[in-house]
């Protein structure tokens, strides 16, 4: 284009739920590479302001509809801070899924000399204004339902309330409104019979898709836009090479970026910004947000990954589920192996590590192929802070142990699990075991026991011993 943009969003009246639309349609006008967008709010300004974030590079400005006098009355609030020079596209902050492409074309047919409407054929137009052509197709006015003749309800061409204009003559026009009409309100496209009295050509880019400029005014209205705005996102994916077992079973609520041959299964929901490797499979039922899972990677069915602002990873090759939790800060090596019913959060699992079942590691760093038992957690909150639980590699952990950390408090230290030893000198420094779990007699005996919990067993010896499953602080 040779001529800057300027974007009108008229959100007054929208309220709290005019929020999320109005920032579909402010994306959408970033693509455009708009100089600016100016929001016009009305009812809950300052709620609707306070969710809108200007995209990079852009302006964004509000000004208030108060009282609310119609669309004309609108976008005469937003005439003083629009900038000369330029084209105005008026935009509707409850038509959320106009396509970028669209508006694009639109654009180019005012070509920053001339009126453009976005028009649709309906069948039934009820509501909506009509577009007047002449004889020779030219279009000459644009008169709302409740003012329009049966005649000229009759006509099945509608204006979608998206218009582009060169801002110099839309100043102009809009001084000239004024509220003779059924409602009583100021229309802006009145400004259509202005440009026609005066000598103008007015152009109307006519489309076929209703979802681009259907509106929200009802709840069942914004549930069709949400399927119709998943299934484009769901055929967008499968062209992409994604595999979808149903797209009309797939929920994405912000930004899903696959690599190929990805699989999804049905009622997946994915939030905030998500990255799936080369190869990954995801089961039903799953809910990801704020996730990385790179390639190979399988997270099996009713898993729940939540990363928030941490962020969540899984390596290459992991196997995650099902019924397992991911919460933020979990950061899975290649090769993890995370089970049913475990749950992990802001903790590092090296490669080949496995907790395979009902488990949890909080704030914990876990070496390479550590097994890490079924019932067994980590206690590291001391009631004021939390403290990190280090478990070196080929550490394997039995069933239903609690590893404490500090181990001290004078010695705020991870708690540190070692291979191959366990003896004494195994044990952080001032840390006891349970009186019930004695340590062996002969330390030197034991090198190579497994943590197991209750007891283990040394490679070269066929009795058993008990070891400790757990360390508690020193006594004194």
């Amino acid at each position: 284009m040779s001529f800057p943009v300027d974007v009108v969003v008229m959100a007054a009246g929208k309220g709290t739920r005019g929020r999320a639309l109005a920032q579909h349609v402010i994306d959408c006008a970033a693509r455009l590479s708009a100089r600016s967008v100016v929001v016009i709010t009305g009812h809950g300004a300052e709620q609707v302001e306070a969710g809108l974030q200007a995209p990079a590079a852009t302006a964004l400005r509000f000004v208030r509809q108060e009282p609310q006098l119609g669309t004309g009355h609108a976008v005469q609030q937003a005439a003083p801070v629009l900038p000369d020079g330029g084209v105005t596209l008026v935009l509707s902050g409850d038509v959320p899924l106009t396509r970028p492409e669209t508006l694009q074309a639109l654009l180019d047919l005012c070509g920053g000399t001339r009126l453009a409407l976005l028009t649709l054929d309906m069948p039934d137009p009820t509501g909506y204004g009509r577009i007047v052509r002449a004889t020779d197709a030219s279009v000459q006015a644009i008169v709302e339902h409740k003012d329009a003749s049966d005649a000229q309800r009759a006509i099945t061409e509608i204006y979608s309330g998206i218009m582009a204009v060169p801002t110099a003559l839309l100043r102009g026009w809009l001084a000239r409104l004024d509220n003779r009409n059924a409602q009583g309100e100021y229309y802006l496209t009145d400004v259509v019979k202005f440009a026609v009295a005066d000598g103008l050509s007015v152009a109307a880019h006519r489309i076929t898709d209703a979802v681009q400029v259907a509106g929200v005014n009802s709840p069942v209205q914004l549930a069709e836009l949400e399927r119709a705005y998943q299934r484009r996102v769901a055929d967008t994916l499968m062209e992409q090479g994604t595999r979808l077992a149903d797209p009309a079973r797939l929920d994405v609520r912000g930004e899903l970026l696959c690599g190929q041959d990805v699989e999804i299964d049905v009622n997946c929901v994915f939030e905030g910004r998500v990255r799936l490797g080369d190869g990954v499979r995801i089961g039903a039922n799953c809910m990801v947000a704020n996730a990385v899972i790179e390639a190979g990677a399988v997270i099996h069915p009713f898993t729940h990954i939540d990363g928030e602002k941490l962020g969540v990873k899984v390596g290459p090759g992991a196997l995650v589920g099902p019924f397992a939790r991911l919460r933020p800060g979990a950061d899975l090596g290649p090769e993890v192996h995370i089970g049913n019913f475990v749950e992990v959060k802001n903790s590092t699992l090296a490669a080949g590590a496995k907790a395979n079942h009902l488990a949890y590691l909080g704030d914990a760093t876990v070496g390479e192929r550590v097994n890490y038992g079924a019932g067994s957690i980590t206690a590291n909150y001391d009631g004021a802070n939390k403290h990190r639980t280090v478990i070196e590699a080929d550490v394997h952990v039995g069933s239903n142990c609690v590893l404490v950390a500090p181990p001290s408090p004078r010695t705020p230290r991870p708690v540190r699990c070692r291979w191959p030893a366990a003896s004494r000198s195994a044990l952080p420094t001032g840390s006891v075991p349970r009186k019930r779990n004695r340590l062996p007699e002969e330390p030197a005996a034991w090198n190579g026991v497994a943590f197991s919990g209750r007891r283990a067993r040394p490679a070269n010896q066929t009795g058993s011993r008990p070891v400790p499953c757990c360390w508690d602080r020193a006594a004194g």
